[in-house]
């Protein structure tokens, strides 16, 4: 099953637009990827014909009730009746019925250049998975996981298989495609062109738990030389290095929930963390990826992201500080 909605606003629309607005790629109405422009395009020739439609008939409405309103004296009398006008019953059925062949048919042909594209020899395919409350990005050709942020290169296209991990997602980032719904066992698809370099934001635009307004997505679109160099980067695992903060991570539950590609850590139920030090933000774009937020996150996550699956660890001060060096080595 494959649902998109053509760039519809939800209250989580606004709220993604009012956070985006202070960045160059903020705006729904400047769309950068062929999908994108494809839906604006349908939703302007829908909007316009709609409004001409409110117009006319508000227009006719008016001069109506102005031309025939009651004058003089008011009286109870039925007024004069006309049956029958040949000419206005063959326009207010065949004006209608193309109208809605003009919208089916320009909806059809959006639809089907959107959702029906096939991938092409060598495009880069992703395959995303939403979770309470964040995104997990699985690169399969290129062997990469990663989360929340995802790297692509700019100009070519780059196909999205969808799926969710435990409720309804939507996945929507306004200037590159229309929402695609994310719905568990049931595969989605999606491809976006970005015609520009720079960071992308959007958001989960489905109501999925309490934190689903801060279940953010960014996308980085880079050169085709920088997402090569990205994905070399990607590609390697972690040095171990037998510190004392890699000795604490093992030793605690982390290893039960995260994956650190090279150490002895293969958990599937939190995001990869191979790489976490090159990822801007945190708990799904929550926080900014700094030293101090990401000692307060291990401290108490509930504080800063309140009803998430992280634990609270109870970690000593030593175990906390191991554990920020620790994870700041991950680039």
């Amino acid at each position: 099953m494959k649902i998109f909605t053509v760039l519809g606003l939800s209250a989580f629309g606004f709220s993604t637009l009012a956070r985006a607005q202070d960045h160059p790629f903020g705006s729904i109405l400047r769309p950068l990827a062929t999908p994108a422009q494809a839906e604006y395009e349908l939703t302007l020739l829908v909007a316009a014909i709609c409004g001409a439609i409110l117009l006319v008939v508000g227009g006719l409405l008016a001069y109506v009730v102005f031309r025939f309103r009651e004058r003089g004296p008011i009286t109870h009398d039925e007024p004069p009746q006309l049956y029958g006008s040949n000419q206005v019953e063959i326009a207010w059925t065949v004006i209608p019925i193309l109208i809605v062949f003009v919208l089916t048919t320009a909806t059809a042909r959006v639809t089907s250049a959107v959702q029906d594209r096939e991938p092409v020899k060598g495009a880069v395919k992703i395959n995303v998975v939403g979770h309470q409350w964040w995104w997990e990005y699985t690169y399969p050709d290129l062997k990469i996981t990663t989360a929340n942020e995802m790297h692509v290169p700019v100009g070519a296209a780059t196909f999205l298989n969808l799926d969710s991990a435990d409720v309804v997602h939507s996945f929507w980032v306004p200037q590159l495609s229309g929402k695609t719904d994310v719905i568990p066992n049931r595969p989605n698809h999606m491809w976006i062109d970005p015609k520009e370099t720079g960071v992308y934001y959007g958001n989960c635009a489905e109501y999925c738990g309490a934190q689903h307004a801060h279940m953010l997505i960014r996308v980085v679109v880079e050169s085709k030389e920088d997402f090569d160099e990205w994905v070399a980067a990607q590609r390697k695992a972690a040095p171990k290095t037998d510190s004392p903060g890699e000795k604490t991570f093992l030793s605690l539950s982390c290893v039960d929930c995260h994956t650190v590609r090279g150490l002895p850590a293969s958990g599937d139920q939190g995001p990869n963390l191979t790489h976490v030090m090159t990822r801007s933000t945190i708990a799904a774009g929550q926080i900014a990826n700094t030293k101090e937020n990401l000692r307060a996150w291990l401290t108490d996550p509930q504080a800063i992201k309140a009803g998430n699956y992280m634990p609270n660890l109870d970690l000593t001060s030593v175990q906390l500080d191991q554990l920020v060096d620790f994870l700041q080595t991950l680039k």
